[in-house]
């Protein structure tokens, strides 16, 4: 039997791998800074959770919501929070050194500047604290990647499975959206223009967070939600409030039975693609097809993948995130504009993403 030769690659690896090797290029001046910088950033992945479970507790613990009226001393944030001091130090010194927070004068502690936008960015604590579910579905990761764990993040968004949802999990589940989908419109209307379109039908819109923030945008746009009926009437006070009820449309039902809504001229589905398999998410963009007129256009802005060239947010945490809820996957705006143009759909653009760990972009027109 023939033996291949080991490749080039393989022996590099080996090379890297020896224990010698190591020990030479951490000493030598023209690769010691690249030993130190590599190992550094290995140490950063092994602490990772660590990292993570900090940010949780400070979160949980609303320490930073505290320290936006200036800074706190370790006492008194270990007694409001029914925590030893010495725990509490541990905690804070933690989350200085994760550029949370920053030590000031006579033990006190206040807000870097990530810790302040860490406030002030809509869901971001919400989301922050909700990924304990998340956290205990990875507790075995690999039992996680084989498939062996009955995640609870699934039970968590149960309206993906469709049917009926009850209306306190609903009015969870709406508000997270919400909240995460601010940041989501503000993304997108930094790349996409909506001008010219006369009515925007928002698939799966929650409680019309995206709608109301492109309406602000559009004054003149009219306005469609398609939602489930136990979600959709939660947006009537959002357009109340912002004063679109006149120019709002809301309808209650599942896009996995019934056909959409005709009348409006641009659909958007908003993290809505990656929540479902390729079989649901073929037949959603069929229907979308259907319900717009010749001319009429298609956005989808959602986290994605990087494709050929694999990125952190994409494949490293949002990938999971859809593997764990069990029901969709993240794809690549590749995978997606090749599901757009075998639906029927044409003129399929990638704007470039403002900030990929938020959303990316695809648009597309029917013919």
């Amino acid at each position: 039997m023939a033996v291949s030769k080991p490749s080039r690659g393989a022996w590099f690896n080996r090379l890297m791998a020896a224990r010698g090797f190591q020990k030479w290029a951490a000493k030598f001046p023209l690769t010691r800074r690249i030993v130190r910088s590599e190992g550094e950033a290995m140490f950063d992945l092994l602490a990772g959770f660590c990292h993570s479970q900090v940010l949780s507790a400070l979160v949980q613990l609303s320490i930073p919501q505290k320290l936006m009226r200036g800074p706190m001393d370790a006492q008194t944030l270990a007694t409001d929070a029914q925590m030893p001091l010495e725990r509490m130090q541990i905690l804070l010194r933690a989350g200085v050194s994760l550029g949370v927070l920053k030590s000031k004068r006579a033990g006190r502690f206040g807000l870097s500047r990530t810790g302040a936008a860490l406030v002030g960015v809509p869901g971001l604590s919400q989301m922050i604290a909700h990924h304990d579910v998340l956290y205990r579905d990875l507790s075995d990761p690999v039992a996680f990647f084989r498939g062996e764990v009955k995640t609870e993040l699934a039970g968590f968004w149960p309206y993906v499975f469709g049917g009926n949802m009850d209306p306190d999990v609903a009015a969870t589940y709406s508000d997270l959206m919400a909240q995460s989908q601010l940041l989501v419109a503000d993304d997108t209307l930094a790349v996409v223009d909506f001008s010219g379109v006369k009515t925007l039908m928002d698939i799966g819109g929650g409680s019309g967070a995206f709608l109301t923030a492109v309406g602000t945008v559009y004054s003149d746009l009219e306005l469609m939600l398609l939602d489930l009926p136990e979600v959709a009437p939660s947006a009537a006070q959002r357009f109340a409030d912002e004063g679109m009820t006149v120019r709002a449309r809301i309808t209650g039902g599942s896009f996995r039975e019934n056909d959409l809504p005709e009348g409006a001229d641009a659909i958007s589905l908003i993290r809505v693609l990656y929540d479902h398999s390729d079989e649901t998410v073929t037949d959603l963009l069929a229907k979308c097809y259907a319900a717009l007129p010749s001319g009429g256009r298609l956005i989808i802005s959602e986290p994605m993948t990087g494709g050929a060239q694999p990125s952190r947010a994409g494949d490293a945490y949002f990938a999971l995130y859809t593997l764990a809820m069990r029901t969709g996957r993240t794809r690549s705006a590749y995978e997606i504009k090749s599901l757009l143009h075998a639906a029927g759909f044409e003129d399929v653009k990638t704007p470039r993403a403002r900030r990929p760990f938020v959303t990316s972009c695809v648009e597309a027109r029917k013919p």
